[in-house]
């Protein structure tokens, strides 16, 4: 892999090309001249020490080393350098409610939104831990494998939205499922936990029994409710109009908080309500902090590795060389015979 830093620095390299070009249209004018001074060769017996080759050679390392310095000024950078980093954290699985009725505006700006910027502040806040992103509605969907990459974490977040899974409804006992899965069977003697962004309304299965078997293999299970338990509209897509049932109903969405209760009782872990504040996301960055931290080796990641340096001890090996080269010929050198 090679690229450039800064490749708006090989710009330059057209001035060089300039002074290149005036390099030669002044070589030439000065040969016009000579020639209209005197015959060449007798001109030249009267300038024995005068090397026709030299200024070239020496004009040609100075614009050798100008050019290596400018491609060293766009930064070349070539391969990779691996470097991994081991921290003390703790292993979590995001689990992301994605259903129609998190479309909701009973929290602004809409009840995934909401979810959403919570989330972004969780990862910010564990950066030294594992996390993993599972989105659901009527099915589970793995969005992101546990890594320690949350920089990627949060940019799949901007892709999420209530159609996401084509599947509609609510199924939190799957995704918990999924969730468990996606944590494999290493690494036991660190915490575990999956977090639960949902408005509760679960329809599709059972998501106590589901966090009952995430407890009983050491997953605590954390829920975040999102909504007014006194109900609200669930706007369409387009927000100008409200999801009606089959007779034309009006569709009301209310945050169960008794079903977000069970699961996070089932699961060992703590329920807390989301607002407009930061207090669902302090509870739930001090039940993370008492968790049991292990020893976690981040996922190897590659930085281009830089070779400007390179270019740069060439340019100034060549201006050395310029420093030495005369114009004129050397009088002991020229009367060495070499052959």
């Amino acid at each position: 892999m090679f690229r450039f830093a800064h490749p708006e620095m090989l710009w330059l390299l057209v001035a060089v090309a300039a002074m290149v070009g005036l390099y030669v249209v002044m070589f030439f004018s000065q040969r016009r001249k000579l020639k209209a001074f005197g015959d060449e060769e007798l001109v030249a017996t009267l300038m024995p020490y005068v090397s026709k080759v030299r200024p070239h050679v020496k004009f040609g390392l100075v614009a050798l080393a100008l050019v290596l310095l400018i491609i060293g000024l766009a930064q070349p950078q070539f391969g990779t350098k691996i470097e991994t980093q081991k921290t003390s954290g703790i292993e979590a699985i995001f689990v992301l409610d994605v259903s129609n009725s998190m479309r909701a505006t009973d929290i602004s700006p809409t009840r995934l939104d909401n979810a959403k910027m919570m989330l972004s502040k969780s990862m910010d806040n564990m950066v030294n831990d594992k996390v993993g992103l599972i989105i659901f509605a009527g099915e589970a969907y793995m969005q992101m494998p546990i890594s320690a990459d949350n920089v990627s974490a949060k940019m799949f977040l901007n892709t999420i939205s209530p159609g996401s899974v084509p599947v509609p409804g609510t199924a939190i006992g799957a995704a918990i499922d999924l969730a468990v899965k996606s944590f494999g069977s290493e690494n036991h003697d660190i915490g575990r936990t999956i977090i639960v962004l949902t408005d509760g309304e679960n329809h599709e299965d059972d998501a106590v029994k589901a966090a009952e078997k995430a407890n009983k293999l050491g997953i605590t299970v954390n829920v975040i409710g999102f909504g007014s338990p006194d109900g609200t509209p669930i706007p369409t897509s387009g927000g100008s109009n409200y999801w009606r049932d089959s007779q034309g109903n009006i569709v009301v969405t209310k945050l169960n908080e008794t079903m977000c209760r069970q699961v996070a009782s089932a699961g060992n872990g703590i329920y807390v309500r989301a607002d407009n504040s930061n207090k669902a996301l302090r509870a739930l960055t001090n039940e993370i902090e008492k968790m049991q931290k292990g020893e976690i080796e981040n996922t190897a990641y590659s930085n281009y590795d830089e070779k400007f340096y390179i270019l740069a001890w060439i340019a100034l090996l060549l201006l050395v060389a310029e420093f030495f080269v005369l114009n004129r010929k050397n009088k002991t050198l020229d009367k060495i015979k070499w052959f």
